[in-house]
């Protein structure tokens, strides 16, 4: 079934991937004929509740810091048994001790869910936590509290590297992470095409994914692993900006470096429309565009396929890194809807390098990779896209009307410099929901319309070089001696790789 197991790590991540499963709970249809555009089989995995009756959960692991769950309880309405609750039967056996702890309320639209009534339009300040607006039921052993860290606490905060390396590795000793939580959900998989990885970067959730991306490269060596990096682009005090930029140093050369793909994910997102139309007062509303690009361009791979090889994220990493080397990739997204895209939308975004292919590549006018304030300061050169691939989902395509790509014949050895492009396009809208914010200050919930085009995608540019080049120079003189060496030259590799004509011809040569 090619399956992708997902992991959300801290609290920036779990509001991205809440707005993700609330829409993948939107594809599902209840009528006896009618079949959903979306093989659900992917991201979700059978079982049977504490009734006996059938329920489909997230194949996905949620961590968060004590108290960064909210409302959301780890046994929910499917699992319960009577008015009693307690633990479904099989997942703990041995004696227990309980400690009961002020229970957060509910918010008002969670208590219209559970009540099945329509709940009320949801503003910024109705949302606390990402729990807040979740709509979908998750698997008990989904919820992974860690209670050694305190959510936004001023005494013990969760924001030094080592902090994270050292809660992995002291839960790792005590219960082998992988067996305890990963591995249930990867066995029931048939054929396990990947595993996503949402999570922080700068700050401690970086170190505790970077260990936990040891161990799963240890064990699964080659698994694509997809790492969407959440980074925080708000400005702070010069310390812990400071902190921040290591951290995300430290990112690069240790979870870029394992990961398939590496997609740095900013809040908030930066580009043209960005500045005009994001007005976001919280994480609810920044969050909603970064969630839908990823939902985007996770979606060929989950479409039905209709007389056609289904995509893997496989495939697609051999439109965006074909020699392995350049793993990190740009996440951009047409802000405007489609049907409004800019006259310009069509033209080359690789600079001075003209080349006849780049004409095919699309402009996107917001770029989810580059916040509004960039932690290191980029200076704009002409640069060269690698690869791309692109998700249109619009109204009114001819042919197959589930989806189809249409990509660009491969480099050849003579044609070293033209850029990959591979582009997938549907019909299938994507879904605006009641949990949904009002993107551009429009219209309410209640009065917009059901679904709304968009166009997505992922490229591999000098820009990513840029980057890396940029917050090596930024942390030059700030880290210790003791790994200033190995992270530099680790650093320097990972931006060498995205200089024009670094590996020209060289793909050839080694064959």
């Amino acid at each position: 079934m090619h399956e992708i197991v997902t992991l959300q790590l801290g609290q920036r991540s779990n509001y991205i991937a809440t707005h993700f499963w609330n829409t993948q709970e939107s594809y599902f249809t209840y009528a006896a004929d009618e079949e959903s555009r979306v093989d659900h089989d992917i991201l979700f995995r059978p079982g049977i509740g504490a009734d006996g009756t059938e329920t489909f959960t997230p194949r996905t692991l949620i961590y968060d810091l004590k108290g960064g769950f909210g409302s959301l309880k780890k046994i929910n309405a499917l699992y319960e048994i009577g008015e009693e609750g307690g633990m479904p039967k099989g997942l703990w056996d041995g004696p227990t001790a309980t400690q009961v702890q002020p229970a957060i309320e509910e918010s008002p639209y969670q208590r219209s869910l559970n009540e099945g009534v329509q709940p009320p339009p949801l503003t910024a300040d109705d949302v606390r936590y990402w729990s807040d607006f979740n709509r979908v039921f998750y698997h008990p052993r989904s919820i992974v509290q860690l209670n050694e860290y305190d959510l936004h606490s001023a005494l013990l905060p969760f924001e030094k590297w080592s902090a994270g390396e050292d809660l992995f590795a002291s839960l790792d000793k005590e219960h082998d992470v992988l067996d305890r939580d990963l591995r249930p959900f990867l066995e029931e998989c048939d054929q396990l095409q990947g595993v996503q990885v949402l999570t922080g970067v700068d700050d401690a959730w970086g170190g505790f994914a970077a260990r936990y991306m040891d161990r799963m490269r240890d064990e699964f060596g080659k698994t694509s692993i997809w790492v969407w990096a959440s980074e925080d682009g708000r400005r702070t005090g010069k310390e812990k900006q400071r902190q921040r930029t290591v951290n995300l140093a430290r990112a690069y050369d240790e979870i870029a470096s394992q990961a398939s793909l590496y997609v740095p994910l900013i809040d908030p997102p930066g580009g043209r429309v960005a500045e005009t139309f994001l007005v976001a007062t919280s994480a609810w509303e920044s969050s909603a565009w970064t969630s839908m690009a990823v939902e985007t361009m996770l979606l060929p791979p989950r479409l039905r396929a209709r007389n056609r090889t289904r995509p893997t994220l496989g495939d697609m990493e051999a439109t965006l890194t074909p020699d392995r080397r350049r793993r990190i990739a740009q996440l951009q997204l047409n802000g405007r809807e489609a049907e409004q895209a800019p006259a310009d939308a069509h033209e080359s975004r690789a600079g001075g390098q003209s080349h006849p292919a780049t004409a095919c590549l699309t402009h996107f006018d917001m770029d989810l990779s580059a916040g509004m304030d960039e932690t290191t300061t980029i200076e704009p050169r002409p640069g060269h896209t690698f690869g791309q691939v692109e998700v249109f989902r619009d109204r009114g395509e001819e042919g197959d009307p589930n989806v189809h790509q249409d990509g660009q014949p491969p480099r050849t050895r003579y044609d070293a410099d033209a850029p990959l492009l591979t582009r997938f396009r549907t019909d299938l809208l994507f879904p605006l929901l009641d949990s949904f914010p009002s993107l551009d200050g429009g219209q309410a919930p209640l009065n917009r319309p059901a679904a709304r085009p968009v166009r997505a995608g992922l490229s591999t540019t000098t820009q990513s070089g840029q980057r890396v080049d940029a917050i090596r120079r930024a942390v030059e003189r700030v880290v210790g001696l003791d790994e200033r060496e190995s992270l530099l030259n680790g650093l320097g590799e990972i931006a060498e790789a995205y200089r024009d004509g670094w590996d020209s011809g060289s793909d050839e040569d080694d064959d």
